[in-house]
């Protein structure tokens, strides 16, 4: 039997009725009739060899395990064509559309949004889509146009410029240290409430690696989100990590053993080397790399 073309249309009605749970709600959302997706759902299975894609249940229509395994296929077509998308518009001179941006959880909520609004005060046609997570996107696959990585990037494919080193301290609130007291060395950080990771064993080891003795069984206020970490030292909870920047704004919070427990990661902004001549991607990559650097010398007092 002859196989059937594969139809981008019919995977999108595919991820519409996977998100949305039916074929009504999955055609209000992509402008089309129902029993257009209807179609398109039928129309895919057939080149897919006739398994069925979704059963009807309770709760709507329920993806198959052949839709299940399908699916992460279908998000990285997705992910392929927005990319295009967003390539060919910046090939095309204008300056707008969208840009991808992957930063870790702090960076992310906590530092690009100020770097943002203030490149978009010069071009407001560009729109932004932030993915702030502590997992690595992968450029290659497009996951994101451009990360902000707190490691040097392996992949190959990638233009990558370092943005200097961010320093990290040990801080805690002025309240907490009222109620526990200051320790004067870091052996007495056991006696106090650590704030640290939870499954994040690689966090431990880092800490460990500067000095630090410190185990997941030691964390009083244990979770891997590094801006719930900032909320509990903001808090009061206990003793963490923090920036530098971040604490300068808050006089509440004291900074801990400055000579002993002071430590930085390297800070890259990286890209795929395909979006090198767009326009639009170059301008928001050279932006970020300005304000990251300067970003991570005022992290370490280099003005």
């Amino acid at each position: 039997m002859e196989q059937l073309p594969l139809s981008w249309d019919h995977c999108r009605s595919f991820l519409g009725v996977w998100r949305t749970g039916s074929l009504s709600a999955a055609a209000r959302a992509s402008g089309l009739t129902q029993p257009t997706v209807a179609r398109h759902i039928t129309l895919l299975e057939e080149a897919l060899g006739g398994g069925a894609l979704f059963i009807r249940s309770p709760h709507g229509l329920s993806p198959t395990d052949l839709a299940g395994a399908l699916i992460p296929h279908a998000l990285a077509m997705e992910a392929a064509s927005a990319a295009m998308l967003r390539t060919a518009s910046g090939a095309e001179g204008g300056i707008s559309g969208a840009v991808r941006i992957s930063a870790s959880q702090i960076i992310g909520v906590e530092v690009l949004p100020g770097m943002l609004t203030r490149f978009s005060a010069d071009y407001p046609g560009i729109d932004f889509e932030l993915v702030a997570t502590n997992e690595t996107s992968d450029l290659l696959r497009r996951d994101a146009d451009i990360a902000v990585r707190m490691v040097r990037p392996a992949q190959g494919a990638l233009v990558a410029q370092k943005a200097g080193n961010i320093q990290l301290a040990m801080y805690a609130h002025k309240d907490y240290l009222a109620r526990r007291g200051r320790p004067e060395t870091v052996d007495a950080l056991q006696d106090h409430a650590i704030i640290g990771f939870d499954q994040q064993t690689a966090g431990i080891q880092a800490l460990q690696s500067i000095g630090m003795p410190l185990k997941r069984e030691m964390f009083a206020f244990r979770t891997d989100n590094d801006v719930a970490q900032l909320a509990a030292i903001r808090a009061g909870f206990g003793i963490g990590i923090c920036q530098p920047n971040l604490a300068r704004g808050n006089p509440d919070l004291i900074r801990l053993f400055p000579e002993e427990m002071s430590f930085s990661l390297e800070t890259w902004i990286t890209m795929h080397e395909d979006l090198r001549g767009n326009r639009r991607m170059r301008l928001v990559f050279d932006h970020l790399v300005s304000e990251m650097t300067a970003y991570a010398k005022a992290s370490t007092g280099l003005h």
